[in-house]
């Protein structure tokens, strides 16, 4: 059943169903819904969001099928590699078997596996080669227009890349870009093209989750003139797409019935009873989602394993410093960024960002300097670069 999480910016909406998608191993496409328009009018209408869902599940499907044969494709493109490197000659390969003949084939074939020997050990990674690479260059096409003409010109440039022949230039390549360009090619070769359409169809129509971010946003308005070309039209527009209907894409039809939507919005201004009427009965669960507190905001600088003090740590280490968060820093941060977001505008986790930035902005810029040192940080050193700060509140709300 879809869903409409209501809740702050910043406590983590996108991220719930970004992970859902993860887990469940689906195609996952997040869109504003503000940024469409009424269908009749200039700007993306509705249905142009499930013809991006299964442009990436096809995308999808297609990477997972070359993973699959990635070491048979690795291992016809060292082949053609060692082709390159060592040429047959003109007519070698129609020459009399004679005894010369079988003594220089056993003395090609013992260079040639040398040749592999080095390959494999990357010391011909920067030798430079001739060969032919497939020009993926087509004539520039573009088409101006409104409701599903965006499709057009995505199918003309399918028609004009069916007919005209595909053309090949001959370019100079380090061997490193050589062996993945031809890998590339060996993996389009043995993967199925019209197989992964079928299966990107059959993932987007049973597992597809569109994530409809800032719905509040197209909420209806009381009192309002002229015509909703981005608010009450769009929410008409959406009724069929979540109810399940049936939507034409270049890779064939595409119904929408059993695609998962999951609607998110602050609905600070508007309420979810501001919507059309049909469209909240479209969306059966609602959950609310409670503002961040301190203690979240310290398990989130302390448990993830890309907690935002490790990414510090580790940026900080490139530039050969050693940086240390002690206990009561992490503490001290969670507690300033509560207060802040208290204060001032709730944003949420993205309130630890800033404040982050503001502690460590001199230890960064002086990073290049500091090679070889040790830096803790503690409460102390925390309160004492946000201190001014925090004093004055109006300074507060453009710096944090």
């Amino acid at each position: 059943k879809n869903i409409i999480m209501i809740g702050p910016t910043g406590v983590g909406k996108t991220e719930i169903a970004r992970r859902l998608a993860k887990l469940s191993q689906a195609p996952f496409l997040k869109v504003e819904a503000s940024k469409y328009t009424e269908v009749g009018y200039v700007g993306r209408d509705v249905e142009s969001m499930i013809r991006d869902l299964t442009e990436l599940s096809v995308t999808m499907v297609k990477a997972e099928m070359a993973a699959a044969v990635r070491e048979k494709a690795e291992a016809q493109a060292e082949e053609r590699l060692l082709d390159l490197l060592l040429p047959r000659r003109p007519g070698e390969a129609f020459s009399s078997s004679t005894l010369e003949e079988v003594s220089h084939e056993a003395s090609r074939d013992a260079t040639r596996e040398k040749l592999r020997a080095q390959l494999r050990a990357g010391k011909l990674d920067d030798r430079v080669i001739e060969m032919d690479v497939s020009d993926q260059s087509n004539p520039m096409l573009q088409v101006f227009s409104g409701q599903g003409m965006e499709e057009v010109g995505i199918n003309l440039k399918d028609m004009l890349s069916q007919i005209l022949p595909g053309r090949t230039r001959r370019r100079r390549l380090k061997i490193g870009e050589a062996r993945r360009l031809l890998e590339q090619e060996e993996a389009q070769k043995l993967v199925d093209a019209e197989e992964a359409v079928v299966q990107a169809i059959v993932r987007v129509e049973n597992s597809g989750i569109i994530f409809l971010d800032e719905l509040d946003k197209i909420a209806g308005r009381e009192g309002g003139h002229g015509p909703e070309v981005s608010r009450q039209g769009v929410q008409r527009d959406l009724l069929p797409i979540v109810e399940g209907s049936t939507v034409t894409t270049k890779y064939g039809m595409v119904r929408t019935d059993h695609i998962l939507f999951i609607a998110a919005g602050a609905f600070h201004v508007a309420k979810p009873s501001d919507l059309i009427p049909e469209l909240q009965g479209r969306f059966p669960i609602r959950v609310e989602l409670e503002p961040l507190t301190r203690g979240d905001f310290v398990r989130i600088l302390s448990e993830p394993e890309n907690a935002l003090t490790r990414q510090y740590v580790e940026l900080l280490k490139t530039e050969g410093v050693s940086l240390q968060f002690k206990p009561d820093a992490v503490e001290a941060v969670a507690e300033i960024a509560s207060l802040v977001n208290q204060r001032t505008e709730n944003i949420g986790a993205r309130r630890l960002y800033t404040i982050m930035e503001k502690v460590l902005d001199e230890i960064s810029f002086s990073a290049p300097d500091m090679a070889g040192k040790e830096i803790v940080i503690n409460a102390d050193y925390v309160q004492a670069r946000l201190a001014e700060v925090l004093q004055d509140e109006d300074l507060s709300r453009y710096i944090l």
